[in-house]
C-alpha cells in the first residue's frame, strides 16, 4: 500500500485515517519510529506488559544442543571459502 501526504511547515503528517485503523491507533497514543537505511517504520508502541511478553516468549527448541553440535557450529563458522 502506498499513500501520499504532504508535509507540514512544523514537520507534521497526518496518519490517514485506513492506515490509524488497521495498526488500532488512538488519539494520545504513543508511536515508534524506526529508522533503516533511509526508510522509516511506523508501529503503536506496546504496553510494558506486551513488551515484556514478547520478549518471554522466545520458543523452546526441539531439542538441545549437545556439546558435539556446538563444536560443529564453532568449525563451520571459521570454515574459509
Amino acid at each position: 500500500m502506498i499513500i501520499k501526504r504532504l508535509m507540514g511547515e512544523k514537520g507534521q503528517v497526518v496518519i490517514p485515517k485506513d492506515i490509524r485503523e488497521m495498526l488500532k491507533l488512538r488519539n494520545g497514543e504513543n508511536v515508534i519510529f524506526e529508522i533503516y537505511n533511509n526508510e522509516v517504520k511506523i508501529k503503536p508502541e506496546n504496553s510494558p506488559e506486551e513488551w515484556l511478553r514478547s520478549f518471554l516468549d522466545v520458543p523452546k527448541p526441539k531439542r538441545g544442543l549437545t556439546l558435539k553440535d556446538l563444536k560443529k557450529i564453532e568449525e563451520e563458522s571459521y570454515d574459509l571459502p
